[in-house]
């Protein structure tokens, strides 16, 4: 007869369970282990001894407010001789005596979250349960270390903004390990629409990860629950900070964890994607930031962006617009509910843009289904489709109210972007999302997508020829030119109006005032000449209206006399910050205090004022964000210096992330990567 063992007491080897799972840079002091992948406590027995095939131990472990079999919530099981990885299972690994080796583990597939597990009458123990990127039954596996350890474990990385023609690498600290952080992720599904209304329901949804990445995309954003960050794109952020204030996201989650769930103010695009990779990476599944460069916002579906301009050139604002640049989240996961070709990286986005089954949410969709056109399959397909695919028809609005169209070589989805693994250096991804332009696979793409413009399009050479070129040297600052270029490759001569026009913009298309525009209404063109047409742009003018994304967006309008057709070319150009200089002084070495001597040189011709270096890291910064003010202004030329001290808590490769902020430069990002010795 089976006789149930008598446990005392229990230690649930935190410690060794952790590193094992490789949770332990959450910490150590409590549970925190991976689906379908076992791990051992040790049980100490009040009397009696274990004995192989005679000692029993009845086994329950549940999740959420309302465990139930059916919702594959709740788990009973017993003792087996030996562990089964494929569901909840538990074998003793101990010789027969008072001390028993008890190993578990859980199912694959079961829901992630806070667990209790019941032995016997007596012991109750409580761990969390996370995705298991390592282990070949769940469905977020990656077969590849590099892989896993950019795409799971790294607590920092690279994001591109800029623009097409200059991406930016901007650095920030995910710090999905730092104190208190994942308790933060879990309350953002707890909190989360679905389970505030059907726990039991939303608790078993957490076994799926593309159930769990659509709540975070919904959640991230604040727009239809008590989500994190509040986004807002007009420059006006009282109440709150600009979202070029954040360095990471360990400050926005722990904000929003303190304030009772109350949005943190203000995000912007490339920081909902931060926070939801954060999450994403901390619950366990592999995710990494993309960047679209030229990006369509398509409010109707159409998969053509009408573009209204005057008679200048200058753009009429609308809703559907191209950003400079947008970002989301690609997580890594199986489709079961498609075909296996879609498994693998999967698009979502946290930025509130379009509603999706009347949510603000979009994804996860297939990136393999957005080139491949294949539109129906879920989530969200057409718009993520539109924002790299879309056609863009360019139309002039004249003074006596009529319009007529303009041609116009606008690309959308250019260099789509994320950080390489293991290095610092920009992944070029877009072949994943588009065929090569005009091939033959790109075009059938379109005919499934029912792109019925873009097959239409056929770009027709007028003869005229009009681009915008730049100079290399483009420093906030300074004073530049730019030029447009005017090439006629007819046989007779042409004349034309040419105007050039430059404007402050900001990185999601709306315009901040003129920097300056020229308009030559005599531009006499002989066959086969080329004029180029100078526009100096001054700081004394631009300054005072550049946003703190640093664009000036270009545009030269050319209008024919003889044929009465109109030509647009558009550029955004982005001014480059100074660069922050690092030098970390003393050997860097885990729990031994640090300095680093941060220097930036002020490139404006007038003094900065109110200047404050930050610094933060993961396992650097102790989870903090350490400030230190100028006590004085910083004349033109001159070097803005601090010395910061902090203590790294951890070896390896750390990313030291450092913003300057002062009057006039606004926000300048820069980072050192710093080897932790042991």
């Amino acid at each position: 007869m089976a006789q149930a063992l008598d446990i005392d007491r229990w230690n649930l080897e935190c410690e060794f369970n952790n590193i094992d799972h490789r949770t332990d840079l959450n910490g150590v002091d409590r549970l925190i282990v991976r689906r379908g992948q076992l791990f051992t406590i040790s049980l100490y027995l009040r009397s009696g001894n274990y004995q192989p095939g005679v000692s029993s131990l009845d086994c329950v472990a549940e999740t959420g407010p309302q465990p139930s079999e059916q919702y594959g919530t709740r788990a009973s099981f017993g003792l087996s001789a030996n562990i089964d990885t494929s569901c909840w299972s538990a074998a003793v690994t101990s010789p027969p005596g008072d001390m028993v080796a008890l190993s578990i583990c859980s199912a694959p597939d079961a829901p992630i979250g806070r667990y209790t597990l019941t032995l016997g009458r007596s012991a109750r123990i409580e761990f969390i349960l996370l995705f298991n990127p390592w282990c070949p039954g769940d469905a977020v596996y990656m077969d590849n270390e590099q892989s896993l350890a950019e795409y799971v474990l790294s607590q920092d990385g690279i994001i591109f903004r800029g623009s097409y023609k200059h991406p930016i690498p901007t650095p920030w600290n995910f710090g999905q390990f730092e104190g208190g952080i994942l308790d933060a992720c879990l309350r953002i599904l707890d909190m989360n629409p679905k389970c505030l209304k059907n726990p039991g329901k939303d608790c078993s949804g957490r076994r799926n990860p593309i159930y769990v990445s659509r709540v975070l995309s919904a959640m991230v954003n604040c727009n239809d629950d008590k989500g994190v960050l509040l986004g807002r794109w007009t420059g006006d952020y009282a109440g709150g900070v600009s979202p070029m204030v954040w360095k990471g996201s360990v400050e926005i989650l722990r904000n929003w964890d303190a304030q009772a769930c109350q949005p943190v103010r203000y995000g912007q695009c490339w920081v909902f994607a931060a926070v939801a990779c954060s999450v994403s990476r901390a619950l366990g599944i592999p995710c990494r930031v993309v960047t679209n460069y030229l990006s369509a916002h398509d409010t109707n579906n159409n998969l053509v962006i009408e573009r209204y301009i005057n008679e200048n050139g200058e753009p009429i604002q609308s809703r559907e617009m191209i950003w400079n640049y947008h970002c989301w989240v690609e997580n890594w996961m199986t489709r079961p509910d498609l075909k296996s070709d879609f498994n693998g990286w999967q698009a979502t986005d946290p930025t509130p843009q379009e509603k999706s089954e009347g949510v603000y949410c979009c994804g996860p969709v297939p990136v393999r289904a957005i080139k491949e056109g294949e539109l129906t399959f879920k989530y969200d397909g057409p718009f993520v489709f539109a924002e790299v695919n879309a056609d863009i028809i360019s139309f002039m609005k004249k003074k006596d109210g009529s319009t007529s169209k303009v041609t116009s070589t606008t690309l959308v989805g250019q260099n789509i972007s994320t950080k390489s693994v293991g290095s610092d250096a920009r992944e070029d991804i877009t072949h994943l999302y588009k065929y090569p332009e005009g091939s033959n696979e790109e075009r059938e793409a379109f005919k499934k997508a029912d792109h019925q413009n873009k097959l239409l399009h056929q770009q027709q050479n007028q003869g005229l020829h009009l681009t915008i070129k730049v100079t290399s040297d483009m420093k906030k600052g300074c004073d530049f030119d730019v030029f447009a270029l005017v090439t006629n490759n007819t046989q007779s001569t042409k004349k034309c109006r040419l105007a050039f026009g430059s404007s402050a913009v900001s990185y999601n298309g709306f315009l901040k005032g003129n920097c300056g525009f020229k308009d030559l209404l005599n531009v006499e063109l002989s066959p086969g000449a080329e004029r180029r047409v100078p526009l100096r742009l001054n700081y004394s003018k631009y300054g005072e209206l550049l946003t703190e994304d640093n664009l000036i967006r270009l545009a030269a309008l050319l209008l024919d006399y003889t044929t009465r057709e109109s030509m647009l070319a558009v550029r955004n150009i982005v001014l480059e910050n100074p660069d922050i200089r690092i030098r970390i002084l003393g050997e860097p070495k885990e729990n031994r205090k640090l300095a680093a001597e941060i220097t930036l040189q002020n490139p404006l011709p007038e003094p900065l004022e109110a200047c404050c270096f930050s610094i933060e890291g993961a396992n650097l910064t102790g989870g903090c964000v350490i400030s230190e003010r100028l006590g004085s202004s910083v004349g033109p030329g001159e070097d803005a210096k601090v010395k910061v001290y902090f203590t790294p808590t951890h070896s390896g490769l750390r990313k030291l992330v450092v913003d300057f902020d002062s009057n006039k430069l606004g926000h300048v990002k820069g980072y050192k990567n710093v080897i932790i010795g042991k």
